[in-house]
């Protein structure tokens, strides 16, 4: 029996603190408040995949994105890119594991230089990447078409394109590197839906044509299940259940999932709802509970809930989740 293949992408027990400002004496001392932002997360990303992780602001999406591609260090745990740890690789070894694994961000305003044109803006990944100067201008227009526009665009500035526009050059500045990985947090939130739907499927005709792997970042889920081959679903800092969108979304097993399924005005089906959102407020991650992290919110919890964490409970061999119901 042949073993399965190595993950392109390997997170094993990840976690992140942030040390919240505070006095001279208390930071000193050790004594300043940490806020965690990821806790003991492990996933594994199999290449060609669409992994959607959806949840709401601040449980961890983006700080995991920025994780992965080391803008920000983490805590503890280890990160692999094809088996290789680059948790703490030196600066000057970051440049190559940067042109594989790109990342599209949520803003495409604040992300591209005002004072650089389309061109300059693609053309200086391809500078890095070592295409010669007479050849990135057409190289850029090439990577402009990849994403529907035409070479007319090179020369306009962020101000003077439209936001499904800016994205979209995004997107083509990240193909620049010629990635085999792509993280797009949160890539359509700021577009309509008509947009959206157009970058989606953008995405969607990249991955095939180009092998890509992709993590995309949403807080909404009707977006995740349009691209997804497999969903995770994020609470405070923790993955708290992960499977097939047909499995996740369509019978949900942790009550958070539940909850925000059940908060779709027009739900996936497309029928009508009509429940409050999720109630209540996510916990403090500078004072987490000790037990299940949606204790406070739930309306299902038990008293085990309230003081052990719960254990990942396989329902099958794509889905599992963390909820002391599932073992009861």
């Amino acid at each position: 029996m042949s073993e399965a293949p190595t993950p392109i992408l390997e997170l094993v027990r990840v976690r992140k603190e942030f040390a919240l400002q505070g006095s001279l004496a208390a930071r000193m001392l050790g004594l300043a408040r940490r806020v965690i932002a990821l806790d003991d997360v492990s996933l594994a990303i199999r290449e060609g995949e669409v992994l959607g992780l959806v949840g709401e602001s601040g449980s961890g999406k983006s700080t995991l994105a920025h994780a992965i591609v080391r803008l920000t260090n983490l805590t503890s745990g280890a990160i692999r890119y094809r088996g290789q740890d680059i948790t703490r690789l030196r600066s000057a070894d970051l440049g190559g594991l940067r042109g594989r694994i790109q990342l599209v961000f949520q803003d495409s305003h604040s992300s591209l230089n005002p004072r650089k044109n389309v061109a300059q803006a693609l053309q200086d990944p391809l500078r890095l990447c070592g295409v010669p100067a007479p050849a990135r201008r057409n190289r850029a227009a090439e990577l402009l078409s990849r994403v529907g526009l035409d070479a007319a665009f090179l020369d306009r500035y962020p101000h003077e394109l439209s936001g499904g526009q800016r994205q979209r050059v995004g997107i083509a500045r990240a193909l620049a590197m010629s990635p085999d990985l792509l993280i797009a947090d949160e890539p359509v939130s700021s577009l309509d839906v008509s947009l959206q739907a157009q970058i989606l499927n953008l995405l969607i005709d990249l991955r095939r044509q180009l092998g890509l792997t992709i993590i995309f970042i949403s807080h909404d889920l009707a977006v995740v299940n349009n691209i997804s081959t497999r969903v995770g679903v994020m609470y405070a800092g923790r993955i708290v259940e992960i499977g097939e969108p047909a499995e996740v979304l369509k019978a949900p097993a942790h009550p958070y999932t539940a909850a925000l399924l059940a908060s779709i005005p027009a739900g996936l089906d497309g029928r009508a709802r009509g429940r409050p959102p999720v109630l209540g407020e996510p916990p403090d991650p500078a004072h987490l509970p000790p037990g299940c992290r949606f204790v406070t919110r739930c309306p299902r919890a038990m008293a085990v809930c309230r003081d052990e964490y719960p254990r990942t409970t396989l329902l099958s061999q794509t889905h599992e989740a963390e909820c002391h119901l599932l073992a009861s």
